[in-house]
C-alpha cells in the first residue's frame, strides 16, 4: 500500500551557515560599523541583540535573507516581541519550529478528509502517515495539503508504492 509522509523539519546546520553568513553581513556592512548587533542559536531558538529598533529590524532581514539564500523557509521561524536588554541593547527571540503541532495536524486530516479522497491519514506524534490504494491518489492528497493555508513549512517524504 502507498504511503507518504508530512513532516516540518529545519535542517539546523543549514540554519548555522545562515547565521553565519548573515553575521559577515553584519560585520561588514557600514552601518553596523562599533556595534553590537549579533545573532545566536541556542538548540530550537534565535537570538537577535541589537542597540535600536532600525537595527533589529535589519538584523532581521538580513537572517531572513541568509535563509532564503540556503534554501531554508523563513516560515519555520517565529519571532517574539522586541524586549530590552543589558546595557542599552535590544533582544528578540525567534523559535525554529520543527514538527507539526497536533492543532495544525488534525486541521491538515480534516482538510485531507472532506477532500473525499481514499486515503487513511494518521497523526504519529509531530508527523503524519498518508497511505492509499493507488500513487495518483496520494499525489491528490499532497495538492489538497498544499492548498491548506498553513503559515509552518511542510515537507512530503517518505513516498513508498
Amino acid at each position: 500500500m502507498p504511503t507518504f509522509d508530512i513532516v516540518s523539519n529545519t535542517d539546523l546546520a543549514e540554519v548555522d551557515n545562515a547565521i553565519n553568513g548573515a553575521m559577515r553581513e553584519i560585520s561588514a556592512r557600514y552601518d553596523f560599523k562599533n556595534s553590537e548587533s549579533n545573532i545566536s542559536r541556542d538548540n530550537d531558538s534565535l537570538t537577535l541583540v541589537a542597540e535600536d529598533n532600525y537595527k533589529i529590524d535589519q538584523v532581521q532581514q538580513i537572517l531572513r535573507t541568509h535563509f532564503v539564500k540556503r534554501k531554508l523557509d523563513t516560515g519555520s521561524l517565529a519571532f517574539s516581541q522586541i524586549e530590552n536588554a543589558k546595557s542599552n541593547t535590544l533582544r528578540q527571540k525567534a523559535t525554529i519550529i520543527q514538527g507539526i503541532d497536533r492543532d495544525i495536524a488534525q486541521k491538515i486530516t480534516k482538510e485531507i478528509k472532506a477532500s473525499k479522497l481514499k486515503v487513511q491519514v494518521s497523526i504519529r506524534g509531530n508527523e503524519l502517515r498518508v497511505s492509499g490504494n493507488k500513487r495518483d491518489i496520494l499525489q491528490e492528497a499532497i495538492a489538497t495539503v498544499k492548498k491548506i493555508n498553513i503559515n509552518q513549512p511542510l515537507q512530503f517524504i517518505n513516498f513508498r508504492d
